[in-house]
């Protein structure tokens, strides 16, 4: 795999990867092992994959655990979450020891709880960039360029297609069944995605919609999802419609809907990040369009930890979007196959 552009000086210390074997995190422990040779460790709970790569194994869900492969390392300067915990117990164990952190987490509730360790943060020296990947994370960027570009948005519009048939990682499918469970106020609109002609979207509950009237203070911003296989969007959102809220509720039943969407690939591997800003009668409109939006979300927090390790993210907890030495990255993805247009976005409800 070809590298964006080379580090500047780097602290010392370990890049511990975790989940650095699976589908995001192959390419976070490819890249910043090109670019950091000897210092990534790639770690999971699979202690066998780990340790094929030279990693370890640790489970987010055992802080304690956690704890002492930090304390067994002992030189570990930045932790790179590629799977989501369920708390943010690991996080503040990190940032709390002056380790740095670069979440690829997509839950708001989890990011706000992340957002909330600042203070402590600070104080110890530590730099946590969140809302890393390509929604929330190119989503962000792109919102960020538009927003400046009508001079304030009063409202923001986020389209992300996604491929049907790449293969997604488990948590990512789960993740995606949770966030069809829950309700959402805004409607679906028609939204015309260069290559993939007007689609239907539908309002889904990332996270980057809740963090940027924050960051940015837009008033009103929406994100909404749909596939490159129009019958399996509108299976999807039929499911939701169809009460897939009381059904997700169900262990067994997460289990076997999982199991079903890994297997399910109707599409191809390609995505779209569109985002529309407006302020009176001013509109901007930028695209991102790509393959593989696991490998995408890897090469962005690959960027994000690069930017962390160089010394330029002040301490303290920050956005993608709050990095000023990350707001180049859709056009560092150029060299890896992603394009960045400018473009008329139409949209209609």
């Amino acid at each position: 795999m070809t590298t964006a552009k080379p580090p500047g000086p780097d602290s010392a210390g370990r890049i511990l990867v975790v989940g650095g074997y699976g589908a995001v995190g192959t390419t976070v422990t490819s890249v910043l092992g090109a670019w950091f040779p000897g210092r990534v460790v790639p770690a999971g709970r699979d202690e066998a994959k780990a340790r094929r790569l030279g990693g370890v194994r640790v489970d987010v869900g055992d802080p304690d655990g956690f704890r002492q492969t930090l304390d067994l390392l002992g030189d570990v300067t930045l932790v790179v979450l590629c799977v989501e915990p369920p708390d943010t117990t690991i996080a503040r164990l990190c940032l709390e020891r002056g380790i740095h952190l670069v979440d690829v987490g997509a839950s708001a509730q989890l990011l706000d709880g992340v957002t909330d360790v600042g203070l402590p943060t600070r104080q110890a020296g530590a730099s946590a960039v969140l809302s890393v990947g390509v929604a929330p994370g190119l989503t962000n960027v792109l919102a960020r360029r538009a927003h400046e570009a009508v001079g304030g948005a009063e409202r923001i519009d986020l389209t992300l297609l996604l491929g049907a048939g790449e293969h997604h990682g488990a948590d990512a499918l789960r993740w995606t069944l949770a966030g069809l469970a829950e309700p959402v106020p805004a409607r679906p609109a028609r939204i015309e995605l260069p290559g993939y002609g007007t689609r239907t979207a539908h309002p889904f509950p990332f996270s980057d919609q809740y963090t940027l009237p924050r960051t940015l203070g837009v008033p009103r911003v929406t994100t909404r999802l749909c596939l490159d296989s129009r019958p399996l969007t509108a299976a999807l959102f039929a499911l939701r419609r169809g009460g897939l809220g009381r059904l997700a509720g169900s262990t067994r039943a997460r289990r076997v809907l999982t199991h079903v969407m890994g297997r399910v690939h109707l599409g191809n591997d390609g995505f779209v990040v569109g985002v529309d800003a407006w302020r009176g009668d001013r509109h901007a409109a930028y695209a991102l369009i790509g393959r593989e939006q696991s490998r995408a979300t890897g090469l962005v927090a690959a960027y994000a930890a690069r930017e962390v390790l160089t010394g330029t993210v002040p301490a303290g907890v920050h956005h993608i979007e709050q990095v000023a030495g990350l707001a180049g990255v859709p056009e560092e993805l150029g060299g890896q196959g992603i394009s960045l247009l400018r473009h008329t976005g139409r949209v209609s409800r």
